[in-house]
């Protein structure tokens, strides 16, 4: 008699890690012309630092977003940022006409998987965390390919240590 083999089971998360001195934690491509994305996401302790120039510590690091507008990401993008100031803050973080801005949007929890979407809309970009929603203004009304962004750390600092991310798509 053949028992059954046991099959790994897949949860389809990703880890992304940004290793010492480096600011990204991939070079991996991704296109697609949807204007609706969710993912878990889980920060670990290792999203704990402390930045060399302690100015630099209210950097907002990049977590995961799109290009928009059929452009360059540093011309016009959408992401969720990240930054260790006493807690693990999430922010909304913008590149618009070359110009950034970015602005708050919760704290969470580390070892805890937390729900992100992003629906692009003409007008704007409704950001979630959760239940908490913020809306933030959008300068293009297409809906061209646009391409993925991950994680990466910094500003003008490298990460200090490795940091670790869990992502999976919902």
């Amino acid at each position: 008699m053949k028992l059954p083999s046991c099959k790994k089971i897949n949860n389809n998360w990703k880890n992304f890690t940004i290793k010492k001195g480096k600011h990204r934690s991939t070079y991996a491509l991704n296109y697609s012309k949807d204007t609706m994305f969710g993912w878990s996401i889980e920060f670990d302790s290792s999203a704990i630092y402390k930045t060399v120039d302690s100015l630099n510590q209210l950097d907002v690091n990049k977590l995961i977003g799109w290009s928009d507008c059929g452009e360059d990401h540093l011309e016009n993008s959408i992401r969720f940022g990240w930054r260790w100031n006493d807690s693990l803050e999430i922010h909304w973080f913008k590149h618009e006409n070359g110009e950034f801005s970015f602005e708050k949007i919760t704290s969470v929890d580390l070892s805890k998987p937390y729900s992100y979407s992003i629906n692009i809309h003409d007008w704007d970009y409704e950001m979630r965390v959760n239940e908490v929603v913020v809306h933030v203004p959008r300068n293009c009304t297409n809906h061209k390919r646009k391409y993925q962004l991950y994680p990466y750390f910094g500003g003008d600092e490298t990460a200090p240590h490795d940091i670790k991310i869990k992502i999976k798509n919902i």
